[in-house]
């Protein structure tokens, strides 16, 4: 399952993700998106997990890390434009 994390700080990496989302399950990728011109971090990701992602949604969701409450919900697709 693919889960969108919303309100990360700005200093979190990929790594840093990755070891949050790892107490909850076996995390097969955790991505921060970063601005292309920038290189800074947009302030949100994506955590994919083979198993545990539900528990994880439950537990991380409204979860205060470094002062910003997580915004954590299964990813749906864009809409095509």
């Amino acid at each position: 399952m693919n889960i969108y994390v919303g309100n990360l700080s700005w200093g979190m990496s990929d790594q840093d993700l990755e070891n949050l989302f790892a107490e909850h399950g076996t995390v097969t990728s955790a991505k921060i998106i970063t601005d292309r011109m920038t290189n800074r971090s947009r302030g949100f990701g994506f955590v994919e997990m083979s198993d545990g992602a539900e528990k994880a949604i439950e537990a991380m969701n409204d979860m205060d890390i470094e002062g910003r409450k997580l915004v954590v919900n299964e990813s749906r697709p864009r809409e095509a434009r």
